[in-house]
């Protein structure tokens, strides 16, 4: 059902969440070279337009839109990829949020616990690492050859969301998958050298900023990416999006927030330090999501919503974990 819907459109929107990550891009352009030939018109973009200065070693990411403004015509179809509510998609469902209440057939490929089942067609497996693995086999049942290009971008999104293999979700499933990604000839140095070791100066900047205001309160940790920070540094948002699990491994620490700073409100990025704290459904509270030890909200602006929300968060994080907070 999902193939005919996606295969079978005459106009498609790809499109992923805003401040995306490795998986998210590469799920995008792995679907994109997949339907070229069978699609009339595929319009491709991330939800805000932006793309990390990493991920432009991708292929075809030269297709990707910038400017969701520029997407001003209703698609036949859409498919929205690591995306657990279309709400996610931000600045873009801002702009058309009819576009998502149904009337159009919408795929919905994904792996967050937190999805909602949106779709005409939802191919959503929380147990799977990453977005590109739920694609991956599904191309596989569909028995679709996977060219090194679209290899390329499922291992890309493979080793992003397990952060190289180290992550719990990297199952032995994982492992076999990237095997035969390998084998179908991804680029493994390419995605390697552009995930984990190659950055531009401009991201050293903005990370000494962001380290440079790290607060260690236990058992949080956190620091803030404010848009003077950007500046100085002459950084996009989405170069911060390591330093939340640089944090997480901060002895003593069950919990580490990054905050970034936007025109309407506070992006929280959290990730729990082993396990023990399910910072999805913290999340969930405040109208965020994700995995249980990764995961995101927003709040209003302003300093006195950040501090509430990092009250009310060290005392859920301390009463799950029996921890006594320090008084005053």
């Amino acid at each position: 059902m999902a193939w005919e819907l996606l295969a079978g459109s005459r106009t498609l929107l790809i499109a992923t969440h805003a401040n995306p990550d490795a998986d998210a891009v590469a799920s995008v352009l792995a679907l994109r070279l997949v339907l070229a030939e069978h699609v009339q018109s595929a319009v491709c973009l991330t939800g805000d337009g932006l793309v990390p200065p990493n991920l432009e070693f991708l292929p075809g990411a030269e297709h990707l839109l910038r400017d969701p403004t520029s997407v001003t015509d209703p698609p036949d179809c859409i498919a929205l990829l690591d995306c657990a509510d279309p709400t996610r998609l931000g600045p873009l469902f801002r702009l058309h949020p009819a576009w998502f209440d149904g009337h159009i057939p919408i795929v919905n490929i994904d792996h967050h616990v937190t999805n909602t089942r949106y779709g005409s067609v939802d191919l959503v497996d929380p147990a799977s690492a990453a977005t590109t693995e739920v694609l991956a086999h599904w191309l596989e049942e569909l028995e679709q050859p996977i060219v090194p290009d679209v290899a390329t971008c499922l291992l890309t999104g493979l080793y992003g969301d397990t952060l190289s293999f180290q992550t719990t979700s990297t199952s032995a499933r994982v492992f076999e998958l990237a095997a035969r990604l390998l084998e179908a000839g991804a680029r493994q140095e390419d995605i390697v050298t552009h995930l984990f070791r190659s950055k531009p100066l401009s991201t050293v900047r903005l990370w000494g900023a962001a380290l440079g205001r790290v607060r260690y309160e236990p058992p949080l940790i956190w620091t803030e990416i404010t848009h003077r920070m950007l500046q100085e540094a002459g950084a996009s948002p989405v170069e911060g999006e390591g330093i939340v699990n640089f944090l997480v491994g901060t002895h003593g620490t069950a919990v580490a927030l990054l905050f970034y700073e936007q025109s309407e409100g506070w992006r929280v990025s959290l990730r729990s330090a082993d396990g023990s704290v399910d910072v999805a459904r913290l999340c969930q509270r405040y109208g965020g999501g994700g995995h249980p030890r990764a995961a995101g909200c927003r709040l209003p602006p302003g300093e006195a919503a950040r501090r509430s929300f990092l009250d009310d968060l060290a005392a859920q994080v301390s009463a799950l974990l029996s921890i006594e907070l320090p008084s005053g």
